[in-house]
């Protein structure tokens, strides 16, 4: 049986998420036997939330105040329209000052001596000036987003440090901690903004010297959440999901601890790809699978050198990361500028790099590699779909496939060797696909029909 076909191909830095058509990419004699991909629809794994990136302070400072309107309507189409754009479904907001931030701030900060156990002097204002008014604009362009917030750092007067840098919270405002998130939670809501999901910690086993962080132990972060954060929560009527963790993968005895002390005080676990394997997203999952796994923060920068060996990176990392249980793909700043900043002050030197990056001094916009390797798959894979099971019969050739609710297929295989391959993708029913994928290129194919 027959199936429209969808291709979206990147071959290079000149090519990239380019539309083809099956005679474009078709086989080549000299290219050899074709590995065989083979989709099963009938075994189903996780469901999908999506794909995105970060609206941290300076993400938002340059989309909103250094984009002409004219500039920030095509971004913002390009990232989250589904037929438009790229469909990105899901956003991963600090709460607060991150490294990427323009100052340090927090909702709640007061003068050296002073405390507000109460968190009577909380203010969202901050994110109404750029955060808020993105993320509402995003929720328009695709009304299936999924919103998540992380904190860097507690209110330097909550800290053993006193200061957003440094420090570990301090045990006799843990209670007054938990308020500060649901005050958070409460004015992105005023704003028509549910937070679906929160972790307490960004990365809480890095305590940088230059920029907020805050060190939170798996006994701390357990003892928080189950008698603090999740009882704050069911009083005040939150149905927000808590994620733990928030870092590497090479840490899973981490939230293993968390989850065993927590129980069901925790939804889920959140990783970074900075250590590890992804593997370790499927380690804790088989032993707790009735927890959700999301990926919340991998940035792309100037340790792997561009464009080859960074696009690859994001594609072969991505396809693993689904594979191993994640419900999403978050990549880490949504916008940076020609200095991969702006940062915090004294930070030092950003390697880090943005989907989009603006250029303050030239006005312009550039979409990066990034954008165009996460395309290959938020633009095919909806929201509510369901990851099917796909197999290559060559490990060079990274694939993995999803089932979306309109019944439409996506494959996104990546070739990871140094040579052309021709590919077979066999799908019981219906007719093969045949194909060429150069070395180091990506297809993401979508197959509409009966």
């Amino acid at each position: 049986m027959a199936r429209n076909v969808i291709l979206y191909y990147s071959s290079g830095e000149h090519e990239l998420f380019a539309s083809k058509t099956l005679e474009e990419l078709k086989p080549q004699a000299g290219d050899g036997a074709a590995v065989k991909i083979t989709i099963n629809p009938e075994q189903a794994y996780q469901e999908i939330d999506g794909f995105g990136a970060s609206f941290t302070d300076s993400s938002a400072y340059l989309m909103n105040q250094v984009l002409t309107e004219a500039q920030r309507e095509e971004a913002m189409q390009k990232l989250f329209h589904p037929e438009q754009g790229i469909g990105l479904s899901v956003i991963r907001n600090p709460m607060g000052a991150s490294d990427y931030a323009r100052d340090f701030y927090s909702y709640n900060d007061l003068p050296e001596g002073e405390e507000d156990v109460d968190q009577a002097r909380f203010s969202a204002a901050h994110d109404e000036a750029d955060i808020i008014p993105l993320t509402k604009q995003a929720q328009m362009l695709n009304p299936q987003l999924k919103l998540m917030a992380s904190p860097w750092s507690a209110p330097g007067w909550m800290k053993t440090s006193g200061s957003m840098i440094g420090g570990e919270l301090k045990p006799e405002y843990y209670a007054s901690y938990a308020q500060y998130f649901v005050k958070y939670i409460q004015a992105y809501a005023a704003q028509g903004l549910h937070i679906y999901a929160v972790t307490p910690q960004n990365e809480p086993l890095y305590c940088p010297g230059h920029y907020p962080g805050m060190l939170m132990l798996p006994v701390v972060q357990s003892e928080f959440i189950k008698h603090h954060l999740k009882p704050a929560f069911v009083a005040a009527g939150i149905t927000t999901k808590i994620l733990c963790y928030d870092h590497n993968w090479d840490r899973p005895d981490y939230p293993l601890h968390v989850l065993d002390e927590a129980g069901d005080a925790v939804d889920g676990v959140a990783w970074h790809w900075y250590g590890g394997s992804p593997s370790a997203q499927s380690d804790v999952f088989l032993t707790n699978p009735s927890k959700e796994v999301h990926f919340t923060e991998g940035s792309g920068g100037d340790w792997i050198p561009a464009f080859e060996p960074a696009f690859s990176n994001v594609m072969r990392t991505g396809i693993a990361i689904l594979r191993n249980y994640s419900k999403s793909f978050v990549l880490w700043n949504m916008a940076l500028d020609e200095e991969n900043g702006p940062f915090v002050p004294g930070f030092g030197e950003s390697t880090c790099r943005g989907l989009l990056k603006v250029n303050q001094q030239t006005k312009t916009l550039e979409y990066t590699l990034d954008y165009y390797a996460l395309a290959h798959f938020s633009k095919c894979v909806r929201p509510k779909a369901l990851r099917i099971e796909a197999s290559a019969d060559h490990e060079a050739i990274h694939t993995v496939a999803m089932r979306n609710v309109d019944g439409s297929i996506a494959v996104i295989a990546f070739n990871d060797s140094e040579q052309a391959s021709n590919v077979l993708i066999e799908l019981a029913g219906h007719e093969p696909i045949e194909l060429n994928l150069g070395a180091k290129s990506a297809v993401t194919v979508q197959l509409i029909g009966d």
